[in-house]
């Protein structure tokens, strides 16, 4: 029965009815290089310290600017690529449109198993495709990757600021309200070590454009235990910031 679902009818055909470059003007002068990151405080942070807006992503809801952020002698595009596949897949297609061509993501995930609750570092080397973004970039299939090459420029910087972390599957879902016990047990027996919203699209998009992406997760909240334990919520500030630095410092490597 399950075979008939739409989100099944993949059509490799490459070009769709409206392509980003048809809504977006190519920013001169943008930089090549991007992260997306998920943590407001980072990128409040870059607007309080006057930085730069390189140019804007606007969504039904309102704008998400693109900071300029000097790295290294380079300036790279900083900007919050809002929450859930859809709409971060959307701000990364608008991201290339306007002329940016390497990514790191960073980026906040739920620890599914006892030894990785909150405040643990996971750089994802591949992500459970449970939404719905993925199937319109790939072939129908149980995972999506991030390039290789920005996997190994990611967990090199996070050596280089001597930040401990793990590399294994993430599982990335649409339904945060239907993660079950069942799902749960399923997902950690197949190898995941956290829950979040956007990974496997972003692979999915990144290797459909053909532009590398990686990204690194910090554990906030805990979903191994009997019960949620959300305390973990807007606590490590400073390890947030350190993952955006790391990031930031990957992506000029790429």
């Amino acid at each position: 029965m399950g075979r008939d679902a739409p989100i099944l009818e993949f059509d490799p055909d490459p070009v769709a009815v409206f392509e980003p470059h048809h809504v977006i003007d190519a920013t001169p002068d943008a930089p090549k290089r991007a992260v997306l990151c998920f943590f407001s405080h980072v990128i409040d942070g870059l607007r309080d310290a006057g930085a730069p807006v390189l140019f804007e992503l606007t969504a039904a809801h309102g704008v998400h600017p693109v900071y300029g952020v000097d790295v290294a002698g380079e300036q790279i595009g900083v900007f919050h690529p809002g929450v859930g596949a859809p709409l971060a897949g959307a701000f990364l297609e608008e991201a290339i449109a306007h002329g940016c061509r390497k990514f790191m993501a960073v980026g906040t995930a739920g620890g599914l198993v006892p030894e990785l609750t909150m405040g643990h570092v996971v750089v994802p080397t591949a992500a459970i495709r449970d939404e719905g973004t993925s199937y319109h970039y790939l072939p129908p299939g149980r995972s999506a990757a991030p390039s290789s090459e920005a996997v190994r420029a990611l967990t090199d910087a996070l050596d280089h600021h001597d930040i401990s972390y793990v590399t294994g599957s993430t599982w990335s879902t649409d339904g945060f309200y239907r993660e079950t016990r069942k799902k749960l047990e399923r997902r950690v027996a197949q190898g995941c070590l956290t829950v979040e919203m956007e990974a496997s699209a972003l692979f999915a998009i990144a290797q459909f454009r053909g532009v590398p992406l990686a990204q690194v997760l910090t554990t906030s909240d805990d979903l191994s235990g009997d019960e949620w334990d959300d305390s973990g919520w807007g606590r490590d500030k400073d390890l947030r910031s350190v993952l955006f630095d790391a990031a930031a410092e990957a992506v000029c490597t790429l």
